[in-house]
């Protein structure tokens, strides 16, 4: 009779034991999923989205897209507007817009030219009063847009129009070549081969000593770090991509010289948007400019000091551009502030200001860059090329409000 008592009772724990294991098992999944959608998937997703797109027009253009000398021509096209697209995410974090970077990018490079070809600068002298040209576009708009309060869209859309009738005053309509070889080297030359799988590497073990250091340094605040194979994961993906970049840009010349100055301006500006009280502060404008303006922000000076370094950064894309050309066109930097904005959203920055990050918008210059390139390649009408890019500028905003939506 005991022993019929003593194994009921064992039956019973064994059973409770089944059931508590069972609701551990069903938390852990709860947990595991809730953290899965904790993820940010949008970096994989705009991989995923880019490998979509090469194997799109690899297809399409007959094995060309993907060549080595196309690939560096891509990068190169990619550089240009990337150095634009930088400024731009910052400006649009801070819930401003600049509309006019196009007529920027024209009348910097133009007067950049001007002064070499017509009055005889030399390389230095002209690109540093090409840099200045922007610098001083974006002191006036960031003027009218910081200490009169008039909304950005308006200033920028009126500097689109007035910047542009500057440059064809200044050069009469015409186009100003031949440029020296010193001004056309930096927009036209590449890093020697050796060099760039040296700076590959380094790159990579960068990389890797600052993943390292990040989960050390969630340890030490107290949250909870990614896995040891998710950490090894990022470095074998991210180390794999740009080595193989670099191996596919030295079959062809090495490194464009424009893609080596758009990643140091990447980094140096990823540092500020990250690292600096400036950078802090723009998205703390960006997210809500009362609650910014009560927190002590000198809003104003942020605002126009974000204008300057705009007008700059244009500036500096423009020169590379009339290098690459090897002369000032009337038509350089059209539209490129809409592809700028499409790169921007594609890339996770949203329009509503406070939220997006350096390295996406990189990767959403990428995408329009490789658009434009394999549309080319196809033989698409610009017609029909202005259509589909208008249609991706929409449809990423609108994933943009989508996604905004969702998570209120």
């Amino acid at each position: 009779m005991q022993l019929g008592v003593i194994k009921i009772e064992n039956d019973k724990k064994f059973q409770i034991k089944e059931l508590i294991l069972k609701k551990n098992v069903k938390k852990e999944s709860r947990s595991s999923i809730l953290s899965l959608r904790k993820i940010n998937w949008r970096p994989y997703a705009m991989v995923i989205a880019l490998a979509v797109i090469a194997i799109f027009f690899q297809i399409n253009t007959n094995g060309i897209f993907l060549r080595a000398r196309n690939f560096s021509i891509l990068m190169r096209q990619m550089s240009i507007i990337g150095i634009i697209t930088l400024g731009m995410a910052l400006l649009i974090i801070s819930g401003n817009f600049d509309l006019a970077a196009g007529s920027t990018v024209a009348l910097a490079g133009g007067v950049a030219a001007v002064m070499q070809v017509w009055y005889g600068w030399n390389t230095l002298s002209s690109v540093l009063i090409g840099v200045l040209v922007g610098g001083l576009l974006g002191t006036w708009q960031g003027f009218w847009v910081a200490y009169r309060k008039i909304p950005s869209f308006i200033v920028t859309l009126g500097g689109l129009t007035m910047f542009r009738g500057i440059y064809l005053v200044i050069t009469k309509g015409i186009t100003i070549t031949p440029l020296t070889k010193s001004f056309t080297f930096f927009a036209q030359g590449f890093v020697p081969k050796n060099l760039g799988m040296a700076l590959a590497i380094f790159s990579c073990l960068v990389y890797t000593v600052l993943v390292i250091q990040g989960t050390a340094s969630k340890k030490n605040y107290g949250i909870k770090p990614d896995s040891v194979i998710i950490m090894i994961c990022k470095i074998v993906l991210v180390s794999g991509i740009i080595i193989l970049t670099v191996i596919m840009m030295n079959y062809y010349l090495g490194i464009p010289i424009p893609v080596i100055i758009m990643l140091v301006i990447a980094l140096l500006l990823n540092f500020i948007s990250i690292k600096t009280v400036f950078g802090r502060n723009l998205y703390a404008i960006g997210g809500n400019i009362e609650a910014a303006r009560f927190s002590g922000i000198n809003i104003k000076k942020t605002i126009m000091i974000m204008f300057v370094i705009m007008g700059a950064l244009c500036a500096l894309s423009g020169i590379l551009l009339t290098g690459r050309l090897d002369g000032a066109t009337a038509s350089a930097g059209t539209m490129f502030e809409l592809d700028a904005i499409a790169a921007c959203v594609i890339g996770g920055t949203s329009l509503k200001g406070g939220k997006g990050s350096i390295s996406m918008a990189i990767i959403g210059a990428l995408v329009m860059a490789s658009l434009d390139n394999g549309m080319s390649l196809m033989n698409i009408s610009s017609y029909a090329q202005y259509i589909i890019k208008g249609l991706v500028l929409i449809l990423a905003v609108w994933f943009d409000v989508a996604a905004g939506q969702k998570n209120e």
